[in-house]
């Protein structure tokens, strides 16, 4: 049962689940009969707690398998998609918090609906449920299974179960306060077992530390910046195409923001996200430099398997169960993400429009049932996963960008351009989605050998091109289509100009009076910007 864990390793993991289930009952003791309690954790919890939540809920299993694995193929260059992401969290805090929190909505979808129409909300919450069983409960439970698999020897199949049985029980009876409160510990624990293995990796005989590891690997592994024809991330994919996804990711994207609209204040919520960009710093030096390292010590292993490889063959025993078990937290942590922001978006944007009279309880319960199904279908989408990339962080990415760039202009363009219309956004988000659906097809036929695919020149084209590079056309495809829609129908009414209540001027005002944020804000991006300069081809030829 516990594979090559000894006897200790399996009290840490034991230890472990104890206290996730004792730090879930406890926070969820006022979940269970009030639906902003359950959906929104009450809005009154801190800014640490929050900042914590959403670094863990972003870094789950894929992180440390997918990273791992894309670093030791490729080198630091997909942490670009971490430090990046800094930036983006500071949008979120800085811009589009404050419309939403001052919007006192529940969801996503329904922000869309008070700034467009009902269709944009019912297509972002249908979207949204898809996306999170192709992207994130799938990849998810798969790279945990592939943890299992490698540490324990179980059947990926049986390891899906268990790990979903753990996660949803906690999830489904504690809602996001559980779930922000068992995040905050995940997250010291995922921290700390990513450390560990990184020292533990560097202080190898064949690797020498640090400086050992750069002399034994081409120079092109320790640069962020790879050539504009690169497979995987060429820079102008990372400078143009993969903020786009960021937007999407941390700014619109209801696993995320609701841990924001958890916040007690706008300044409270924007405080989480500076401390969930200073922790997104990290990623590169716990999860991708390990890779590296891998690539020296373990030639012959898959990417996939890389880091939990490591895990196997590095680690000691009691060590080995609690790096095991900050893996276990992150998949966790994520898992419950995504399973809180299923019921939210089902529950309050369908559920109760079709149910307007329900009880809170009776809410709640949809809320559960709705965890249940999203948890089926992302275990049946498993065997596909391994077809689309050999990396599982290419894969999550690339599946990402056919799915965000229609969604990220609908908001951000909808916030800067009161002129844009509800049938603008709609035409807009159908089309990027069918564009989209298109080159998802196109790229598992041509993975698959499907001929309709690879006897088509167009189709094959269509499939190979880079996925930063296609998340950029169909940005502004979509916005296009969005401004010229908008503008050939009527101006939005009134009623739609809500939205804009407080004047972008006087949002403005206020986030300059919060001198403490700005001047960490300054911080955090001076940081980013210096460690784009160092890991570039300026030092390393």
């Amino acid at each position: 049962m516990l594979g090559k864990l000894s006897v200790l390793d399996g009290f840490i993991l034991l230890a472990y689940f104890l206290i996730v289930g004792l730090i879930g009952w406890w926070s969820s003791k006022k979940s269970q009969t009030d639906s902003k309690a359950y959906f929104l954790g009450g809005g009154s919890i801190g800014w640490m707690a929050i900042g914590a939540s959403l670094f863990a809920s972003n870094i789950s299993a894929e992180h440390f398998i997918g990273l791992a694995g894309s670093g030791a193929s490729s080198g630091l260059a997909v942490g670009q998609f971490e430090w990046l992401a800094c930036f983006i969290l500071l949008i979120l805090g800085w811009f589009f918090v404050p419309f939403y929190l001052r919007a006192g909505v529940f969801t996503m979808p329904e922000f869309l609906e008070r700034r467009y129409n009902r269709g944009c909300r019912n297509y972002l919450s249908a979207i949204s449920l898809l996306a999170y069983v192709f992207t994130k409960v799938s990849v998810a439970v798969y790279a945990g299974a592939l943890v299992l698999r490698t540490i324990l020897g179980w059947n990926m199949y049986v390891g899906a179960i268990v790990l979903l049985a753990a996660t949803g029980v906690y999830t489904v009876f504690g809602g996001l306060r559980a779930v922000i409160y068992t995040d905050f510990m995940q997250c010291i624990i995922l921290i700390g077992g990513g450390v560990i293995l990184t020292i533990m990796a560097l202080q190898q005989p064949e690797i020498g530390g640090f400086v050992g590891l750069t002399e034994k690997l081409p120079a092109s592994f320790f640069s962020v910046w790879k050539s504009a024809k690169d497979a995987d991330f060429p820079w102008t994919g990372i400078l143009f195409g993969a903020p786009i996804l960021g937007v999407w990711y941390w700014c619109t994207d209801q696993m995320i923001v609701q841990r924001t609209l958890a916040a007690d204040s706008v300044k409270s919520a924007r405080s989480a996200t500076i401390f969930a960009g200073f922790l997104k710093i990290l990623p590169v030096f716990i999860l991708v430099l390990p890779g590296l390292a891998g690539a020296v010590l373990f030639k012959d292993i898959a990417p996939n398997e890389m880091y939990a490889t490591m895990v196997d063959k590095l680690l000691p025993s009691g060590v080995k169960g609690l790096v095991v078990a900050a893996l276990l937290a992150a998949l966790m942590s994520s898992l419950s993400s995504v399973f809180n922001s299923s019921s939210t978006l089902a529950v309050m944007d369908f559920y109760h429009k079709f149910r307007p009279t329900a009880s809170e309880k009776e809410l709640v319960r949809a809320g559960q049932l709705t965890t249940v199904l999203v948890v089926i279908m992302g275990v049946l989408w498993l065997p596909f996963i391994g077809r689309m990339s050999g990396q599982l962080f290419v894969y999550l990415q690339s599946v990402q960008a056919y799915i965000s760039p229609p969604i990220a202009v609908v908001f951000l363009l909808g916030l800067l351009w009161k002129r844009l219309n509800g049938a603008g956004a709609l035409t807009a988000l159908l089309l990027g989605f069918v564009l989209g659906a298109l080159r998802f097809v196109a790229e598992l036929g041509a993975k698959s050998g499907w001929e309709w695919v690879t006897g088509c020149p167009f189709m094959t084209y269509y499939a190979r091109i880079n996925f930063l590079h296609f998340a950029v056309i169909l940005f502004l495809v979509s916005g296009a289509v969005l401004v010229i829609t908008s503008y050939l129908t009527r101006p939005p009414t009134e009623e739609k100009m809500k939205v804009f209540a407080v004047d972008t001027r006087e949002i403005a005002a206020a986030n300059l009076g919060d001198k403490f944020n700005v001047g960490l804000s300054i911080l955090l991006g001076a940081i980013i910007l210096a460690l784009w300069g160092y890991f570039s081809p300026i030092f390393f030829r």
